[in-house]
C-alpha cells in the first residue's frame, strides 16, 4: 500500500475526524432529511400516492450531499431527473413492460440527458430513476403518477434550497482556512528561502503553493453556492454583501497565488549563486502578515483594514531602486513581480485597484 493510500485510510478510520465531518454534515442532513419527508407528505396525503418513492427519490438526488448546492444545480438536477421518469412513462405508455423496453428507455434516457448537456452524474442519476419506473408496478394513480411525484420532489428540493437553506458560510470559512494555511507556509518557506539563500526552500514554497489549487478551488465553488443561495433564500439575504467581500477576497488571493508561484520559480533559480537576500526576504514576509489578516477577515472583517492600510504603505516603497538599490536584474524583477500581488491583495481587502496602483512608484 502506497503512503499516501495508506494516509488517506489511517484518516478515514481516526474516530475525532470521523465525528467531525459527521458534525460538518448536520446542515446538509438536517436539510435533505426535511426536504424529502415534506415531498413525501405532499405526494402521499395531498395527492394520495400509497408509495411515492419517486418523490423522495428525485428531491435527495437533487440537494445531493454535494459542495456545489447553488439553486441552478438543484433546478438542473430536478429536470433532468425528471426528464428521465417522464421518458420511461412514455415507453410504458408505447411499447409496455419488459426487457426490451428496459434496454430502450435506458438507452434513450442517457442520449437525452446528454443532448440536453447533462452532466454525467445527472445523466446517469436520470438513467437511475427511468429504471425504477419501469421496474415499479404501475401506482393507484395511474400512468404518469410517477412523473408528477417526480416533479414534487424537484419542486421540494428547491423550496428546501430557498428556505431551509444550508449556512454556507461555515463551509466557506474552513475553506478559507485550508487556503491560507498553505499560502502562509509557502510564504514563509519563500521568505526563509531569500533569508537564507536556499533554493530548496524556494522549491518546498512552489510546491505548496501548487498544491494549493484543489483547496482554491473548493473554496471557489463554496462561495460561489453561497451567493447564488444568499440571493433568493430570505434567511441569507441579509449576508449578502459579506459574502459577495469574501468572493472578492477569493479572486485576489487566487490571483496572489499565481503571482507567488512565478516568484518561487524564480527564486529558485536566483538563489543557486549561495548569496542570501535579506531585503526580499523581509518584503516577502510583509506580504506574508498581509495574507494573515486577509485571512482573519473572514471571521473578523474589521481585519481587512488593516490589511488596506499595510498594502498602501508597501505599495509605495515598491521601487527597486530603493528596497534593493545596486540589485542585479533578476534581484529587481523580483521586487517588480510583488508589485501585482499588492495591488490584487489590496482589491481582495475591498481597496480600488486604480488607486492602489497610483501609490506605486513610477518605473524607469
Amino acid at each position: 500500500m502506497s503512503p499516501q493510500r495508506a494516509a488517506r485510510l489511517t484518516a478515514a478510520l481516526d474516530p475525532r475526524a470521523a465525528a467531525r465531518r459527521a458534525w460538518e454534515a448536520v446542515p446538509a442532513a438536517g436539510q435533505l432529511a426535511v426536504a424529502a419527508t415534506a415531498a413525501y407528505c405532499v405526494a402521499h396525503f395531498a395527492l394520495g400516492r400509497a408509495v411515492p418513492l419517486l418523490a423522495i427519490t428525485v428531491c435527495l438526488s437533487s440537494l445531493g450531499f454535494v459542495r456545489d448546492a447553488r439553486p441552478r444545480r438543484v433546478l438542473e438536477t430536478a429536470f433532468g431527473l425528471s426528464v428521465g421518469v417522464a421518458l420511461a412513462e412514455v415507453v410504458l405508455v408505447v411499447a409496455g413492460r419488459g426487457v426490451a423496453q428496459i434496454l430502450i428507455a435506458l438507452f434513450v434516457t442517457l442520449l437525452v440527458a446528454r443532448a440536453l448537456q447533462a452532466p454525467p452524474a445527472i445523466a446517469v442519476a436520470a438513467t437511475a430513476q427511468s429504471a425504477i419506473v419501469l421496474l415499479l408496478q404501475l401506482p393507484a394513480g395511474g400512468t404518469w403518477a410517477r412523473s408528477v411525484d417526480g416533479l414534487v420532489g424537484g419542486g421540494m428540493a428547491l423550496l428546501a434550497t430557498a428556505l431551509l437553506p444550508r449556512d454556507p458560510r461555515h463551509a466557506a470559512q474552513r475553506d478559507a482556512d485550508v487556503v491560507f494555511a498553505g499560502l502562509r507556509r509557502a510564504i514563509d518557506d519563500l521568505a526563509r528561502a531569500f533569508r537564507t539563500a536556499d533554493p530548496g526552500a524556494a522549491a518546498s514554497s512552489l510546491a505548496t503553493l501548487r498544491a494549493l489549487q484543489p483547496a482554491q478551488s473548493d473554496w471557489t465553488t463554496t462561495v460561489d453556492s453561497a451567493v447564488a443561495i444568499a440571493r433568493i433564500s430570505p434567511l441569507l439575504h441579509g449576508r449578502l454583501d459579506e459574502l459577495r467581500g469574501q468572493r472578492r477576497l477569493v479572486d485576489g488571493i487566487d490571483l496572489a497565488v499565481r503571482s507567488l508561484r512565478t516568484i518561487a520559480r524564480r527564486a529558485e533559480a536566483t538563489l543557486a549563486d549561495g548569496r542570501p537576500r535579506p531585503e526580499l526576504a523581509q518584503l516577502v514576509s510583509v506580504i506574508g502578515q498581509v495574507s494573515g489578516l486577509l485571512g482573519r477577515s473572514v471571521r473578523e472583517p474589521g481585519a481587512a483594514a488593516l490589511a488596506r492600510r499595510d498594502l498602501v504603505l508597501v505599495a509605495e516603497r515598491l521601487d527597486p531602486r530603493v528596497l534593493t538599490p545596486g540589485a542585479s536584474v533578476s534581484d529587481a524583477m523580483i521586487t517588480v513581480l510583488v508589485r501585482p500581488i499588492v495591488v490584487d491583495l489590496a482589491v481582495a481587502a475591498g481597496d480600488d485597484a486604480a488607486a492602489v496602483r497610483s501609490r506605486l512608484p513610477v518605473l524607469g
